[in-house]
C-alpha cells in the first residue's frame, strides 16, 4: 500500500513528529511504501477560490508552488494520514492550507486508489480535538467517503504505550 503522511507540526522532534516516526516504523516494517511529507517546510500559498482548477485548469491549480509535489504524490496513494499539532481547537495552518489546496485534486472525487484515511493529533488538553474531527468526519469520512482507520491522540506529551499502539497500527495495515 501507498501510504501519504502530511506532517502539519513545525517542530522537528515534536509530539506529532513521535507519533509520525512510531507509524511510519510499523508500516515500513510490514513493507507499506510511506512517503511523508513535512508540510511546515514547504512553501504552499492559500486557495485563491479563484475557480481555475475547475474551468481553464481541467483540475489543475493555477498557483505553481510546492503544493506540485502533494498533487503528484496524491495520485498514487492509497491510504492518506494528517498529522498535527492542535491550534486553536483545529490543524496547524500550514496543514489547513494543503488540506484546502485538496479542492482542485480531490473534488468532485478522490483519486480511486485514495480510499483510507487516518489522523495523528496531540495538544496540551484532551478536550480539544473538536475541530480537527469535524473536519475529518466532513470533509474526509463524508464528503470523499473515506475509509476511517482510526485517529490517535495525545494530550500533553506521547507515551511509550501510545507509540507501541500506533507503531502496531502501522504493521496492522
Amino acid at each position: 500500500m501507498n501510504i501519504l503522511v502530511l506532517n502539519g507540526s513545525p517542530r522537528q522532534n515534536g509530539n506529532t513528529a513521535k507519533m509520525v516516526t512510531a507509524f511510519c516504523e510499523g508500516a515500513e516494517s510490514s513493507r507499506h511504501t510511506v512517503k511523508t511529507v513535512n508540510v511546515c517546510k514547504l512553501n504552499v500559498k492559500g486557495c485563491l477560490a479563484c475557480e481555475y482548477c475547475h474551468s481553464k485548469g481541467n483540475g489543475k491549480c493555477i498557483q505553481k508552488d510546492d503544493m506540485q509535489d502533494i498533487y503528484s504524490l496524491l495520485k498514487d496513494t492509497n491510504m492518506l494520514v494528517l498529522a498535527s499539532p492542535i491550534y486553536y481547537h483545529g490543524i496547524s495552518g500550514q496543514l489547513k492550507c494543503v488540506i484546502d489546496r485538496f479542492y482542485s485534486a480531490l473534488y468532485p472525487a478522490a483519486p480511486k486508489s485514495l480510499t483510507k484515511i487516518a489522523m495523528f493529533l496531540s495538544s496540551g488538553d484532551r478536550n480539544q480535538y473538536d475541530g480537527a474531527m469535524f473536519s475529518y468526519k466532513g470533509d474526509f469520512l463524508g464528503y470523499l467517503g473515506l475509509r476511517d482507520m482510526g485517529v490517535f491522540t495525545s494530550a500533553g506529551g506521547v507515551s511509550d504505550e501510545l507509540l507501541a499502539k500506533i507503531r502496531k497500527f502501522g504493521e496492522s495495515l
